[in-house]
């Protein structure tokens, strides 16, 4: 009696528990996305401000274009990595139509640990270039923030494309996942849609 009392008031505690962990992990898995969202909002609403204020105040923010411009570089480096975990990014894949889906497989895979390679050694280009090979008094021009702060964007964004690539290939090769690229599910649906129509 004793034991069943004390589960069923574990077991409230535990779904908190598991709904947190699902929040953590929702929030984990899409934190490129997030940051994605955050940085294009920040630098549009900066960009914005500062044409209203050149516009009616005669007057500009000095640090706003200097500060947008490097958020859209971290938008766009984070926005690779976004399309990395969608396997979004642009590829040519006519060539593996004519092959068996096991060879398909292995060739797409093969071409995707190329570029993993790819990532990886340029990751620790960017890495050597930051902190090693970078002068270390190289500072914004308006902001005065060291650069090695605005540059770290290199490695980060490469290593995280390359996990994402990693990870993509686990589920399609050990889950049997299809992983499908989000434009070419919208295209098959425009054709379903427009047949339909014909119809």
């Amino acid at each position: 009696m004793a034991a069943r009392q004390k589960f069923e008031i574990e077991h409230p505690l535990l779904e908190i528990a598991m709904s947190i962990g699902r929040a953590l992990l929702k929030v984990i898995t899409n934190v490129e996305e997030y940051l994605c969202e955050a940085l294009l909002a920040f630098f549009v609403l900066l960009l914005f401000v500062q044409i209203l204020l050149r516009q009616f105040f005669q007057y500009s923010i000095p640090w706003g274009e200097e500060l947008a411009t490097y958020m859209f570089v971290w938008f766009a480096y984070l926005g690779a990595v976004v399309a990395a975990k969608m396997s979004a990014h642009n590829r040519v894949t006519f060539q593996f139509a004519f092959l068996p889906p096991i060879a398909k497989k292995i060739s797409e895979t093969i071409a995707d640990l190329l570029w993993v390679g790819f990532n990886f050694y340029f990751a620790w280009l960017s890495y050597d270039f930051v902190f090693n090979r970078m002068n270390a008094f190289w500072k914004s021009q308006t902001m005065g923030i060291p650069m090695k702060y605005f540059y770290m964007i290199l490695p980060v964004a490469f290593v995280l494309m390359s996990i994402r690539i990693l990870w993509n290939n686990y589920l399609v090769l050990f889950k049997g996942v299809q992983i499908r690229d989000p434009e070419a599910e919208e295209i098959e649906e425009l054709t379903r849609a427009a047949a339909a129509a014909v119809k």
